[in-house]
């Protein structure tokens, strides 16, 4: 018997600046939209490193990972596939510049964000507010 496809392993970050803004990225590809950035994980990579990577090729900023946040694994979260996205809490300096498949990376007040969000990002944001807000993580899925 044949193993269906396991899902994909993602990261995605919050990065929040100095004046607590937080980066976005446009998509190039779809599906198109604003996003938190981030993407797959390469074999032979950790998490942490994956989402370091992803920072400075999608945004141009060197993040310092602060903890992961929480892991989101709803299989309708990416049209695409089944992803397992592992959320990182990230801090960094700097003017964000789109790169790789990012068509732009902007920095939003938190309140100003561009809607809709890709993928199950709102959530993310919402959740991420919530912690600030409380201490309370999300719970599991």
């Amino acid at each position: 018997m044949e193993r269906p496809p396991s899902p994909s392993p993602t990261v995605d970050l919050i990065i929040a600046l100095p004046s607590q803004h937080l980066v976005l990225v446009r998509r190039k590809y779809p599906p198109f939209g604003w996003a938190l950035p981030g993407g797959f994980a390469e074999v032979g990579e950790t998490l942490g490193n994956a989402a370091r990577r992803e920072a400075l090729e999608e945004t141009g900023l060197t993040v310092e990972l602060l903890e992961q946040f929480y892991t989101y694994s709803d299989p309708r979260r990416d049209p695409r596939r089944h992803t397992v996205s592992t959320v990182f809490l990230a801090r960094a300096d700097g003017e964000p510049r789109g790169g790789d498949d990012a068509a732009e990376a902007r920095a939003f007040p938190a309140g100003a964000l561009p809607e809709p969000l890709c993928f199950d990002h709102a959530r993310i944001v919402a959740d991420y507010h919530h912690y600030l807000a409380t201490g309370e993580r999300p719970k599991p899925e």
